[in-house]
């Protein structure tokens, strides 16, 4: 499906017809954890104002692998349905500035290390005397509070700390990575959860409040009952590679070819299917693998029986005959297996919209699907401050020449 690519009118007001379409947020911040939640919330709709570093913009514009004339394909998604106004938050100026957008916003985001709002005059409690609807979404490693609020914290640490790393890679190996900042995007969305929770609070209240999102707590929300776990039995989950200990099978096997096709078939009734598929129905009453318990404890043996029956195999002739059956099966998906594969297509999982310099390019859609006000991508990661004059005249009340004057000065 190809988007049409609205672009970001100058004007204000309703821009989208989602339903956060009557929401303006300020977005403060750089990198992925506060971008990616404004990026959320632009995707349904809501006027997302991005204050931006005038002489440099956020370091998105330039991660990722370069293209031409040094853009970043990671700027187009993440700073989509956004609008970027360039302003200096260290001037008083800019400041000043800040304040009249935020005085007229619903949601601030920013994601700065503690302290830096309120070393600029900008802390909630300041800007909540001017707006006391104002819900203002505080991004960091370790939250607002506690003895390491002061600590510099990117998404790998978090996830650090939050202990996630230390489960994820191969038993024998130092603590691996997911090839994504997962940290940083739990986090961001940790703070969506946390903006709509307030906003509807703010309704029977009619105030706002602050959204206190953590890095570290945002990845241990996550993981499941490892605390818990622990507390009991005295048990810490360990590095296990591709597969979860005692839950049997679910795994990467491979195929003829060296491909590799991921099986999960731990339920008793999804076993039994497996076996059926595999022409070894005698493995259903095979007292090593009767139940999830018995599958547990013979995990490594049944493994090894399902790769034997899958290494002599292609890809495409087992997947056919898993489905058929009614056992998840999957090929282990890359960029381009996205593209054409229908279910993406079906769905629009992947969308293309227009960009100035790139022309037709393509990303993934808002998420999730919303039956009567779905969100959406209009339009890709602006150029840096291409909406500043127009945000400053319409909803800082700037004149031509005021803003003439803050250009020559470099707030804007």
């Amino acid at each position: 499906m190809t988007v049409p690519a609205e672009g970001p009118p100058a004007a204000t007001g309703p821009l989208a017809t989602g339903p956060l379409a009557d929401l303006v947020v300020i977005e403060m911040g750089t990198l992925i954890a506060g971008p990616f939640c404004g990026q959320i919330l632009g995707d349904f709709g809501a006027e997302v104002i991005k204050i931006e570093d005038p002489r440099t913009g956020d370091p998105m514009r330039q991660w990722g692998r370069s293209l031409p004339n040094g853009l970043s394909p990671w700027w187009p998604v993440i700073g989509r349905n956004k609008k970027s106004v360039g302003l200096d938050l260290r001037t008083p100026e800019g400041q000043e500035i800040a304040r009249a957008l935020i005085a007229q916003a619903d949601v601030v985001i920013e994601n700065f290390r503690p302290g830096a709002m309120e070393k600029w005059g900008l802390s909630y409690e300041s800007l909540a005397q001017a707006n006391p609807r104002l819900v203002m979404a505080r991004i960091s490693g370790f939250g607002q509070t506690g003895p390491y609020s002061q600590r510099p914290g990117y998404g790998l640490i978090g996830e650090a700390m939050g202990g996630l790393r230390h489960v994820t890679g191969e038993p024998d190996r130092p603590p691996a990575r997911a090839g994504i900042s997962i940290g940083d995007s739990l986090a961001a969305m940790h703070a969506v959860m946390g903006i709509t929770m307030a906003l509807h609070a703010r309704e029977r209240t009619g105030r706002g409040q602050v959204v206190d999102a953590a890095l570290y707590e945002s990845v241990l929300a996550v993981m499941e009952n490892t605390v818990t776990e622990y507390d009991l039995t005295g048990y810490v989950r360990e590095r296990s590679g591709s597969i979860l200990p005692g839950i049997a099978p679910s795994n990467a096997y491979p195929c003829a070819g060296g491909e590799m096709i991921l099986i999960g078939g731990n339920g008793d009734t999804v076993f039994a299917r497996l076996a059926e598929a595999m022409g070894r129905p005698d493995l259903k009453t095979d007292a090593r693998f009767v139940d999830h318990a018995a599958r547990g404890r013979h995990q490594r043996e049944l493994d090894d029986i399902i790769a034997d029956w899958t290494r002599d195999q292609t890809l495409d002739d087992l997947l056919p005959q898993l489905l058929a059956k009614g056992v998840p099966a999957s090929r282990v998906y890359r960029a381009p297996d996205m593209l054409d594969d229908p279910q993406f297509v079906a769905r629009e999982a992947i969308v293309e919209t227009e960009h100035p310099v790139f022309g037709a390019i393509k990303m993934q859609n808002a998420f999730p699907k919303l039956s009567a006000t779905p969100g959406r991508v209009r339009w890709p990661g602006p150029a840096l401050g291409e909406h500043t004059e127009a945000v400053l005249r319409e909803r800082a009340g700037l004149s031509a020449g005021r803003i003439a004057e803050l250009r020559s000065l470099g707030v804007i």
